[in-house]
């Protein structure tokens, strides 16, 4: 790795490295409510919507008390609708909310509601454990990205993984590309705050040129 790589990657992280988890108010650890609520944001995510009304979503749900399986399959349909329209979550709202309750019972009735029991189906193959998860109503490859990205801080068996938008943001950086150069760059623990900077370089060309120009000037 060479030392602009490691510079461009501390700045990206110094200006844009919060996880979307973080940005939902999740304080993400390996127990069964948080896995859950990351869950449910990245299947918020993974429609075609601004990730920050995905985000606000995301916190409406759990303000309504829809923070584990449970609570999610126990709350109406509407309920669910009232939600997702609170957090400005408008175009998808019906199918998402219908989706969001199928899952919330294939939870409950494949791994008793804890998140946990699929990585242990997955018995540590991140390939599996995507598949897995794409089972889930509404979580497509891409929703499984994000969970996989923002998740590998704590579930070092999916370390590392920068996926294809990661990737995506890498180049427009002129970064490596691949996850294992890329992991290099930064810790473990900052591993899900680089990746969601990168998925933010991607998706904003402004935020890339905005790191290069503050690497050139040293700040």
């Amino acid at each position: 790795m060479s030392t602009g790589d490691q510079r461009t990657a501390a700045t990206l992280l110094r200006m844009y490295g919060r996880t979307y988890a973080e940005e939902a108010g999740i304080r993400l650890r390996d127990t069964p409510q948080p896995l859950y609520r990351l869950l449910v944001l990245a299947c918020l995510l993974s429609a075609r919507i601004r990730a920050s009304v995905a985000v606000e979503a995301a916190r409406c749900l759990a303000e309504a008390g829809m923070k584990d399986p449970r609570r999610m399959s126990e709350a109406t349909w509407q309920q669910r609708v009232d939600a997702l329209g609170k957090g400005g979550y408008r175009r998808y709202d019906e199918r998402t909310a219908t989706q969001l309750g199928d899952g919330a019972r294939l939870l409950l009735d494949r791994y008793r509601g804890d998140v946990r029991r699929m990585r242990e189906a997955a018995d540590g193959d991140a390939g599996r454990l995507r598949k897995l998860l794409q089972e889930l109503p509404g979580l497509g490859p891409a929703g499984a990205d994000i969970f996989l990205r923002e998740v590998q801080g704590v579930w070092p068996q999916v370390h590392p993984c920068f996926d294809g938008k990661a990737a995506e943001g890498a180049a427009h950086l002129g970064l490596p590309r691949g996850s294992g150069a890329l992991a290099r760059l930064v810790s473990r623990q900052d591993a899900p705050a680089f990746a969601a900077a990168l998925v933010r370089a991607a998706l904003d060309k402004e935020i890339a040129d905005e790191v290069k120009e503050a690497v050139r000037e040293g700040n």
